[in-house]
């Protein structure tokens, strides 16, 4: 796995992931109001895009809403609500939970072993802590993960 800082995105090139443990946001944060501050940024959350290729098991609804639960608990995040909608023509899913701290989506194209997550998160959660569920859930052959500061400005 590779840390890409320009681009801000994890990479995997087939490289097993079997013991990952990700919490990659730094316990130091501080609030202002509903925004938090980290490093003399002020940003309102921090949102993923999530490329799975190489993954199984991208038809199965129940391991979706198991997953999605999954990924809520391990970020500390409050669940409101999860719809999942299976396409009958491609197998494919698609899904979102809703948070009290905003969402995680998916997409998935079982046919090209190919998923699309999108998570999003305020408040002091730890969306990161993703991608370690994810994983074990789809066992991907690559993982590519974008990070973006949302509501982002800097602290004077």
């Amino acid at each position: 796995m590779l840390f890409d800082p320009l681009n801000k995105m994890i990479i995997n090139n087939n490289m097993p992931l079997t013991e990952l443990k990700i919490d990659y946001q730094d316990d130091e944060l501080s609030t202002s109001g509903d925004f938090l501050i980290k490093d003399g940024v002020e940003y309102s959350g921090t949102h993923l895009i999530i490329d799975l290729w190489g993954a199984s098991r991208l038809d199965e609804s129940e391991l979706m809403e198991e997953t999605l639960n999954n990924c809520v608990s391990a970020c500390f995040a409050t669940l409101l609500h999860i719809h999942i909608h299976k396409f009958s023509d491609t197998g494919g899913l698609s899904g979102v939970a809703v948070l009290a701290e905003s969402h995680i989506s998916v997409h998935t194209w079982p046919e090209r072993d190919y998923a699309a997550f999108d998570v999003f998160m305020c408040g002091v959660t730890k969306p990161l802590n993703v991608i370690d569920i994810l994983n074990n859930a789809f066992n991907p052959k690559d993982i590519k993960v974008k990070e973006l500061l949302r509501g982002r400005k800097t602290v004077s």
